[in-house]
């Protein structure tokens, strides 16, 4: 294989937007840690699930944009692998199916852990990756992208990686889903107020095109106040430390929201990259808060 060709395959997968998959995994697991009922094999599979229908949804979208004419050769940000030529339609198709498959076989395994009512979640979890952009109502086309990454990146995928070592829901967590799926509606607005232009000459009615740039780049910024307010409680400890997390998370957002205003193009590829980072760095804050004793404790021998 072409080193050309192995670069595409791997941009297909979209590495900077899977840590929208990653995070909330990690985030339920550690609550799940913090509540003394972590199932590392459960957590695992969990991990593996969310990223392999991620890439599958990541490569479904690669092929059927270009199918619908959704991405062209002027396009402003990174080049899909089908359109530029690299990867056949029929290849991509097949990995795409290949890699879903996967996904499936590897959500299986939880049902040993969480039962067979998993069964339909999951399934409608494959179903969703593919009609992100397939089927004759693909979701991104018609302003519903940012209600399916609040669902899927958010409430199903924190809720039910804790449901599945904890065998409950609880408040707390639920709360928790809805900063992760705030937070993951940014990485999907970031990509759509890049592409705006191109969206709405191809007929594509995302939030951007349907609201402008100025609705989008507004909502970026109160995501990331939504986020904390949302895990409010991890925040309000004794500990210094804890105290000043949320602000730290605040400050880096908002450094990225003002770049976001303040770029256009092309220059907006690299704000898609911060903002994931963005989402992992609010995720190693929430692990902080939750063991910040613990922390202390082993600074303390340390030191």
């Amino acid at each position: 294989m072409k080193q050309e060709t192995r670069k595409a395959w791997i941009d297909a997968t979209r590495p900077r937007t899977l840590p929208a998959s990653a995070a909330p995994v990690v985030a339920a697991t550690a609550y799940a840690w913090y509540d003394g009922v972590p199932v590392w094999g459960a957590a695992i599979l969990c991990l593996l699930f969310a990223i392999l229908a991620q890439i599958a949804s990541n490569m479904g979208n690669d092929y059927f944009d270009y199918k619908k004419g959704g991405d062209t050769d002027q396009r402003v940000g990174p080049q899909r692998a089908v359109v530029s030529g690299l990867i056949s339609p029929r290849a991509m198709l097949i990995a795409t199916l290949a890699v879903l498959a996967a996904a499936c076989c590897v959500g299986l395994g939880l049902v040993y852990y969480g039962g067979w009512q998993l069964i339909p979640v999951g399934a409608v979890i494959a179903l969703f990756a593919m009609a992100y952009s397939a089927g004759p109502y693909p979701l991104s086309r018609y302003g519903l992208g940012d209600v399916t990454v609040f669902i899927f990146f958010g409430l199903i995928a924190v809720n039910f990686t804790y449901y599945v070592q904890a065998g409950a829901f609880t408040l707390p967590v639920f709360l928790a889903s809805i900063a992760y799926g705030v937070l993951s509606i940014n990485i999907l607005l970031v990509n759509n107020y890049r592409d705006m232009e191109e969206d709405a000459a191809s007929n594509k009615r995302t939030t951007v095109v349907l609201f402008g740039r100025r609705f989008a780049s507004t909502w970026y910024l109160l995501n990331g106040f939504v986020a904390v307010l949302c895990t409010y409680p991890l925040w309000c400890r004794e500990s210094l430390l804890v105290c000043i997390l949320p602000c730290i998370y605040l400050a880096i957002h908002i450094s990225t929201y003002k770049k976001l205003i303040s770029l256009q193009g092309a220059e907006l590829n690299p704000i898609l990259g911060k903002t994931s980072f963005n989402l992992l760095i609010f995720t190693l804050l929430v692990l902080t808060a939750m063991f910040a004793n613990e922390l202390i404790l082993i600074l303390r021998l340390i030191l």
